[in-house]
């Protein structure tokens, strides 16, 4: 009992640190975004001028998440996770010192780098402190940081702003980043046995009889699963964007929706993200307690499925059945089905990668992914609105439609193919 009370007392005090650290770490990533309008009243600055700053950032930070989640494998979880909320803070804070358009776009480069160090170290310390029937809902649960401050961010620095300067906002939130990476390097622990407790890996395998997880570099990059939950989450990941950046143009330009339509529906799509994540890896770790972890199949596969058929028909009703006089309670519920059913794949590819990977590359299969992912978002960009430019929206949409629905049936025929990455343990006498 005491035991437990020791795992309970340091789980919930590590898990509310990378809470709120990954909370600070996003708002300082979108600081920028919400006093965008301050900078521009005082700052001459046109479209490609922004266009430049925060592209430089989502450059580095796709650079820098994949660098950390290998990294992560090597070095201390908890370092990496406070480095880079401590160099996240710096940044902004000699950003409101800077007045040109190249200091803003080197600056924000240099805030992507810092970025990159926040999601993977969290996700090796989820993996050490929780069992794997639990893993997927904390997962969701931190992954929640991301949604409250970017809903409460713009809120926050717009009431901030008529009383103080846009440069006042980003050095309070800096310097505000700086004291927490302490806190965090105080209150983060790797694993269990750092503060003398078993680590829950060992424990299991005890429990179980099994021996170590742990594959060279080779057998886990040759796992054919890791490459099917790469290609899955390119797709879920870009059709997923190509929804949230383009549906709002597609409601308005060929659905003849308002603008403040367009809006809603976004806003709907978001809080249906946010329930579908929580709502994934909660009823997917139903599945992990009742069913076990396996090495061929992965309990969380049905949840995973049942979710990208649901991106695949909400899609397939928006292009189908919206036109400008559709209920707008029609329109927003597609939009809340669709974020519920893509935000939901997006927290389990993530979750499963990691869990699925040896022991000592779990940090790497999560880059991977991610990597791939970042891809997916790519592609969502340019090469989607090209189709829409030469076709129409409709046929844009049609594409990203019928890309979703083949990647579902595929993952259904592989669903059973072997989950666990690299070399399967040897059996022991």
């Amino acid at each position: 009992m005491a035991a437990q009370r020791n795992y309970g007392y340091y789980r919930g005090a590590i898990f509310l640190a990378m809470f709120v650290g990954y909370t600070l770490y996003y708002f300082n990533r979108k600081t920028f975004s919400f006093v965008m309008p301050s900078v521009m009243e005082e700052i001459k600055m046109d479209k490609d001028d922004l266009g430049l700053i925060t592209s430089s950032q989502s450059l580095a930070y796709a650079i820098s998440k994949f660098i950390s989640g290998v990294l992560s494998d090597q070095l201390s979880a908890r370092w990496l996770f406070s480095i880079g909320l401590f160099f996240v803070g710096g940044i902004n804070v000699v950003f409101s010192w800077s007045s040109t358009v190249a200091a803003f776009s080197v600056l924000w480069f240099l805030n992507g780098l810092g970025q990159g160090l926040g999601w993977p170290p969290c996700g090796r310390v989820l993996r050490k402190w929780f069992e794997p029937s639990q893993f997927g809902t904390w997962w969701a649960i931190l992954s929640c940081s991301m949604n409250l401050a970017g809903s409460v961010g713009p809120i926050v620095a717009s009431v901030l702003a008529q009383s103080c300067s846009w440069r006042t906002i980003l050095s309070v939130s800096g310097i505000t980043c700086m004291l927490v990476s302490f806190i965090c390097l105080l209150v983060i622990k790797n694993e269990p046995k750092d503060v003398g407790l078993p680590n829950i890996e060992v424990a299991t395998k005890k429990s179980k009889g099994g021996p170590s997880t742990e594959s060279s570099l080779s057998e886990f990059l040759l796992s054919p699963y890791l490459w099917l939950l790469s290609v899955s989450y390119l797709v879920v990941f870009g059709v997923k964007t190509a929804c949230s950046d383009w549906g709002q143009l597609f409601l308005i330009q060929d659905k003849g929706q308002s603008t403040i339509m367009g809006s809603s529906y976004i806003s709907a799509l978001e809080v249906g993200g946010l329930l579908g994540s929580i709502a994934a890896g909660y009823f997917s770790d139903k599945a992990v307690a009742k069913q076990g972890m396996k090495i061929y199949g992965n309990p969380r596969h049905f949840i995973l499925l049942i979710m990208m058929m649901g991106m695949y028909v909400s899609m397939f009703l928006f292009r189908v059945t919206v036109t400008s006089d559709t209920s707008k309670m029609w329109i927003l519920t597609l939009g809340a089905v669709f974020g519920f059913s893509s935000y939901g794949p997006i927290s389990l590819f993530g979750v499963i990668a990691n869990e699925s990977a040896p022991s000592n590359y779990c940090g790497t299969s999560h880059a991977i992914v991610s990597l791939m992912a970042n891809i997916g978002g790519f592609l969502s960009g340019l090469p989607f609105s090209t189709i829409a430019k030469h076709h129409g929206w409709e046929t844009a949409f049609w594409v990203a439609e019928v890309t979703i629905g083949l990647c579902t049936v595929g993952y259904f025929l592989l669903r059973n193919i072997q989950t666990k990455m690299g070399a399967l343990p040897k059996k022991e006498d």
